[in-house]
């Protein structure tokens, strides 16, 4: 990855496409530019209502870009039906690099003092690039996920790219869609600004406000906490 730093990983995002390493230990990494892109509409997440009774007792300490490495390096372990990840330590610093300018966030779950879940991701203009979750506690990655969509919607961003469907993430609400529309819904997304830390959002407020009405609700909530 020589002469390869951050200001050119925003330029492969904003272009529409990603990197991605072998393996763990694999010191190449090659750019992905799938057919099918996965996103989450911004109005479309499914909160079920066992999901939105948890958000909702605060099951969990939301905490946001409090620990960043720690949830990158989550998401790269190794974990069952997870043995092998994509995340490298070339991947790692360059994330953190980005995280250092502002770029790059993570939404935290943490119960008694310790990280449990969360997630991570690229922020540009008004999209966001999902990277990668996990979760050590059941449901503390949906719980980071509806938090960083309630905060998304809050903020004025547009897009939530998922790179890839799982089938974790189609319970979620996740679609496919073709490259021609995601590159035209990622140049709408990159003539906006998105705030990541948008005026009256409160993540401890949200979480009471949220319902499984999936993310009308969330939307919904945003305008009793501005």
């Amino acid at each position: 990855m020589s002469g390869f730093g951050p200001l050119e990983l925003l330029n492969l995002y904003a272009n529409g496409v990603f990197p991605m390493a072998e393996a763990r230990d694999s010191d190449d990494v090659y750019v992905v530019n799938p057919e099918q892109r996965g996103i989450i509409p911004l109005d479309g997440l499914k909160i079920s209502k066992s999901l939105a009774k948890t958000v909702r007792a605060g099951r969990f300490e939301i905490r946001v870009n409090t620990a960043f490495s720690d949830v990158v390096r989550a998401c790269a372990a190794s974990a069952p039906g997870r043995e092998e990840t994509w995340i490298n330590p070339g991947i790692e610093y360059l994330y953190a690099e980005l995280h250092n300018m502002g770029r790059a966030h993570s939404v935290e779950c943490w119960q008694d003092g310790t990280l449990v879940g969360g997630l991570y991701g690229v922020h540009l203009g008004a999209a966001f690039f999902g990277e990668s979750m996990f979760s050590r506690l059941r449901d503390a990655s949906k719980v980071a996920l509806v938090h960083l969509v309630g905060r998304l919607n809050a903020g004025g961003f547009k897009l939530l790219d998922t790179q890839f469907i799982t089938p974790h993430l189609l319970s979620l609400g996740a679609v496919e869609i073709s490259r021609g529309q995601y590159q035209k819904r990622l140049k709408s997304a990159l003539e906006l600004v998105g705030e990541f830390e948008p005026d009256g959002f409160s993540d401890h407020y949200f979480s009471k406000s949220v319902s499984p009405s999936g993310a009308g609700g969330v939307k919904q909530s945003m305008t009793h906490i501005s």
